[in-house]
């Protein structure tokens, strides 16, 4: 039971980053604009967060600073993911190059930084973040080991922006009109929508949303920032086609792939996989082996929005 407990507390370290990105995805994508630049968002998101934590560590810990991390890095995401926002949709630039290039800029840019600040690469911070158990919820029979024991508040903030998102997209005007510039931006515009403000606003939230992702990843995982979150923001576009740009089968698609991450790094503390004479770098290619066959299963039943990666131009009918 025990060993069922810790996969359980593993697979949402690295599960909820996974949702929180890919849902940040979502919201581009459902606008018309793709958004590969997810994996450069959260190099960014990350480094400018854990280097906040760095500073601030000596002043604030717990929680709090925490939760403004949090903030600083839904804010550098959401700045960072304007330039994509501005090529894509302003400059009509293709949104594949767009995208590549700051995924190129931002482990550069952070190394860059780094080392001319601190003279190192990595950035370490201090784990002050941990909860051991909380109080009185921790102590409910299965659920309390798996969601309030060895967890982070991170973890309940990845939940309620999944609640969050699935309410948005399903049940509001925004939403609405999010889903219709990303399928007919033309009709849209006739009834008044500003597809290019509307646009804007999904891109601007798919940064915070990375961003945010980018420091919940490295928190539960590292006491160090190396300009790297594992190719997460790559990993977040395969739950998002998986899960056919919808919240609730990305959601599924998020653990589905959290489980396979946690069989590739805590495969040692699983009693049966340890003892097991196979190569370390075996387990650690099952995320990316998974994806591929996913994909291939799936890619041809796609339902990406229709006017996904088309430029909007509003002369045009």
């Amino acid at each position: 039971m025990n060993t069922l407990y810790f996969l359980a507390q593993q697979t949402m370290f690295f599960a909820i980053p996974l949702l929180i990105v890919a849902l940040g995805g979502m919201y581009t994508e459902r606008s018309g604009v793709i958004n590969i630049a997810l994996e450069g968002i959260m190099v960014m998101g990350a480094f400018v967060s854990i280097f906040f934590l760095n500073i601030f560590q000596g002043v604030l810990s717990g929680q709090v600073l925490l939760l403004l991390a949090v903030l600083v890095a839904s804010l550098a995401g959401g700045l960072f993911s304007l330039l994509h926002a501005f090529a894509s949709i302003n400059l009509k630039a293709d949104q594949t190059i767009s995208g590549t290039a700051l995924n190129m800029f931002a482990p550069a840019f952070a190394i860059f930084i780094a080392r001319m600040v601190t003279g190192l690469q990595q950035i370490p911070f201090q784990d002050t973040f941990h909860i051991a158990k909380v109080p009185v919820l921790g102590s409910i029979p299965l659920i309390g080991p798996i969601l309030f024991q060895n967890c982070y508040i991170t973890t309940y903030l990845g939940i309620g922006i999944f609640i969050a998102a699935k309410i948005v997209i399903n049940k509001t005007k925004f939403g609405l009109r999010l889903r219709a510039c990303g399928e007919h931006p033309q009709a849209a515009d006739t009834v008044g929508i500003n597809v290019y403000k509307i646009r804007y606003a999904g891109v601007f939230i798919s940064g915070v949303l990375a961003g945010i992702g980018g420091l919940v990843f490295v928190i539960p995982t590292s006491t160090n920032f190396n300009a790297s979150v594992a190719g997460y923001g790559f990993l977040a576009l395969a739950v998002l086609i998986f899960g056919q740009w919808r919240t609730g089968r990305i959601f599924v698609a998020a653990f589905f792939f959290g489980i396979m991450k946690t069989f590739a790094s805590a495969y040692s503390g699983i009693p049966i996989l340890k003892d097991m004479a196979i190569p370390n770098e075996v387990y650690k290619m099952i995320p990316y082996v998974a994806t591929l066959i996913v994909l291939v299963f799936l890619s041809k039943n796609s339902q990406a929005p229709r006017a996904e990666g088309i430029p909007y131009d509003k002369g045009s009918r």
